[in-house]
């Protein structure tokens, strides 16, 4: 897909952001959209199905929080890539933020160069995805299903945020391989991406809890692996 043909959505409530943040994308060639306001985000996206979409996570009427969580319960709006945007550098925002099904986090005050580079790397991780799918991982008693970005066990289907769904896909592709933190944080987050150190814990607790499983073995001061 050219650039041209790819969509972007930013929604902030400051307009010289969005104004700036306008300016560097569409030098790429990207299609710009924008909304002032996470109701006036939903509605935008809705209307022209965006490829990627960058949040602010705090804005009036809605914050970007609620506004991604209330876009991934939109079918068609389910695989955008979702980027949020803040001031903020706390633990606990960047953890509801991956929660909430975000793909990346970018702090203010924004980088075109950064923002730039971590655009692409998301889109072509996402078209490599969509592109080469490996549909369905079985083991352990589950099916996860990366296409449709569910899990099924015994029978039910379970779905989890974006974040935990990529790294339980992640431990499952290779059956008891431990994967250290920084591979995790590297493959599921990307390089470029600063989280807490708890990040990954709190992840796998959620994914243990939702799915009522004891696979994933923690191997202290290592890392983590899909035990059978």
């Amino acid at each position: 897909m050219l650039n041209e043909e790819i969509r972007i959505l930013l929604v902030d409530d400051e307009d010289d952001v969005l104004e700036f943040l306008s300016y560097n994308l569409r030098k790429e060639g990207y299609q710009v959209f924008t909304a002032g306001n996470g109701i006036k985000g939903l509605e935008k996206a809705i209307e022209i199905i965006p490829h990627l979409i960058i949040l602010d996570v705090m804005m009036p009427e809605m914050d970007g929080i609620e506004t991604c969580r209330e876009i991934k319960q939109i079918p068609q709006l389910k695989s955008a890539i979702i980027v949020f945007l803040t001031a903020r550098g706390e633990d606990y925002s960047q953890i509801a933020g991956f929660d909430a099904g975000a793909d990346d986090y970018v702090t203010k005050p924004v980088k075109p160069r950064l923002l730039v580079s971590r655009v692409k790397a998301l889109l072509r991780r996402h078209r490599a995805e969509t592109e080469h799918p490996n549909n369905q991982i079985e083991l352990g008693g589950l099916v996860i299903d990366r296409e449709r970005y569910v899990v099924i066990r015994e029978g039910e289907e379970i779905s989890l945020p974006r974040k935990e769904f990529e790294l339980l896909q992640l431990l499952a592709t290779k059956p008891n391989k431990v994967f250290t933190r920084d591979e995790i944080f590297t493959k599921v987050w990307g390089d470029n991406v600063i989280v807490g150190d708890r990040t990954i814990d709190v992840h796998i607790r959620k994914i243990r809890e939702k799915l009522d499983i004891n696979n994933i073995k923690t191997i202290k001061g290592v890392g983590y692996k899909f035990e059978l």
